[in-house]
């Protein structure tokens, strides 16, 4: 049996990391994606802070929520099929060349790494780009599984990729930590059952994340084995 390692208060055997907003800034990428679809779509360019409040839900809820910018609900409706996909085309052709990882996040998750702990990732963007990215930064071979938004039926807030992820990695939720930048993350983490720990530097929809519920909060991803 793997020894476990004290975080945020928890005896843990693994860790599940967030993408977008924890471990590396993306919102460059989702800017300049989003942008080139609204100039195929004729549409007016959006600024990045009317982005970032966006980020965490997936591809398809951003994508929906900057047509209503622009357009009404049944008119931002009607257009999404055809936004989706352009946007999906512009998003892999751009995957990683305006996004960079956050300061201290290969020092930390080298550091869990080296203290026992299995990790996986988890986001809400397609499995595919999310390889791609964590490989572009140099990230990919510290996770033993990366699930995206595509590779189950429900995405976060659901706690199913947690809860599937858990299984694929051979630990119970309990023993593992989940390590995000919003509340999309707590609250799919306490469904779950999964610890959970929050990152201050991130996205969490404009909103303060110590305001949310979790068991740890951290500057940097290797402060939490101080917790």
């Amino acid at each position: 049996m793997l020894s476990s390692v004290r975080l945020v208060g928890f005896d843990v055997r693994g860790a599940i990391i967030d993408l977008d907003g924890t471990m590396i800034d993306t919102l460059g990428d989702f800017h300049a994606a989003l942008n080139r679809m609204l100039a195929e779509l004729e549409m007016p360019a959006i600024e990045r802070p009317q982005v970032e409040t966006r980020i965490g839900k997936g591809s398809e809820y951003l994508v929906l929520q900057t047509l209503r910018l622009h357009l009404d609900a049944a008119a931002a409706d009607a257009r999404y099929p055809q936004a989706i996909e352009v946007y999906q085309r512009h998003y892999g052709q751009i995957n990683g060349q305006f996004s960079n990882a956050f300061p201290g996040v290969p020092e930390g998750l080298a550091a869990l790494r080296d203290a026992g702990l299995t990790l996986a990732c988890i986001t809400n963007k397609p499995t595919r780009y999310a390889r791609e990215l964590l490989q572009i930064k140099g990230l990919l071979d510290f996770f033993v599984a990366v699930n995206g938004g595509d590779a189950f039926p429900r995405k976060k807030p659901d706690p199913m990729p947690l809860v599937e992820t858990c299984k694929q990695i051979g630990l119970p939720t309990a023993s593992v930590l989940m390590i995000g930048d919003s509340q999309n993350d707590a609250l799919a983490a306490r469904a779950a059952g999964c610890p959970v720990a929050l990152v201050t530097y991130g996205y969490n929809h404009g909103e303060p994340v110590r305001a949310v519920d979790a068991d740890g909060f951290a500057d940097r991803i290797g402060d939490l084995l101080a917790q």
